[in-house]
């Protein structure tokens, strides 16, 4: 792939990946529109891990307090922050299982343009309805065990490409009361469990199948979307308590609809 191909690749994911509007549905929208060879599951894991690395950026903070908190829990000390790495850990288990199936027996018949426009679409009209009906009155130190995995039941559902793990993450949090920015805020964790899974099996594939061929290529997307990425988490962080999710649910609506007119008029 030209370095032009790369660039784009990385900072639609940058972009799209923590903005409720399906990373995974627009990669495997732009090798279409643009006429592109697609990219393949490996770039686009690499440009998972690119975002993996906005999110350690950006809620250093919290990372930090997980991981004294884990310290902590071996000297037989439960502090808030082990509690959240816990919740994480386990949340994520779900996603773990469902991955690997998908990724075993259903990756390639997942990349279909119609199934994002209707995606896009439908998942537009979830959005409206959890973030006109959640209660804005919990955060995530309020999380229980039980909501935590209820959480990470939901984002199995963003393997189906135009749903966006962070979009159903956080309607999953908004339909339990949570804030806005809180929901997104533990949404935004919950990736780093599951996104470091899935390139430590890429990069195992990537060894088992005898070569290196492709880590130049990777290396650049990592470096872009993770750039983009701890953009694109501050717009959404500074700007979701006064918009919420609407201006994301028009954008789906909007989108959808032109896949749609594009596929069946093109």
């Amino acid at each position: 792939m030209s370095l032009l191909q790369l660039a784009v690749l990385a900072v639609v994911q940058g972009l799209t990946e923590f903005l409720p509007i399906s990373s995974s549905g627009h990669l495997i929208l732009v090798p279409h529109l643009l006429g592109w060879p697609d990219q393949g599951l490996t770039i686009d894991v690499a440009a998972h891990v690119g975002t993996l690395v906005a999110v350690l950026i950006y809620f250093w903070r919290d990372v930090l307090k997980m991981a004294t908190g884990l310290l902590r829990l071996l000297r037989g000390r439960f502090d808030p922050g082990a509690k959240l790495a816990l919740y994480l850990l386990i949340a994520t288990i779900p996603a773990l299982i469902v991955g690997y199936l998908v990724d075993r027996y259903a990756a390639e018949s997942f990349r279909s343009v119609t199934l994002v426009a209707s995606t896009m679409i439908g998942f537009a009209l979830v959005m409206y309805i959890a973030d006109r009906s959640g209660l804005t009155v919990r955060r995530v130190e309020h999380m229980t065990l039980g909501q935590a995995v209820i959480i990470g039941f939901a984002q199995t559902l963003a393997f189906i490409p135009g749903t966006s793990r962070s979009g159903i993450t956080m309607v999953a949090a908004r339909f339990m009361g949570y804030e806005r920015v809180e929901a997104a805020r533990f949404s935004f964790l919950l990736s780093i469990p599951a996104i470091c899974a899935a390139g430590i099996w890429k990069g195992y594939g990537l060894y088992r199948d005898g070569g290196d061929a492709g880590l130049d290529a990777a290396a650049i997307v990592v470096a872009l979307s993770a750039v983009t990425g701890v953009i694109a988490i501050a717009i959404l962080m500074r700007f979701l308590p006064r918009w919420g999710f609407m201006p994301f649910i028009l954008y789906r609506l909007a989108f959808g609809a032109a896949l749609f007119a594009w596929i069946f008029f093109g």
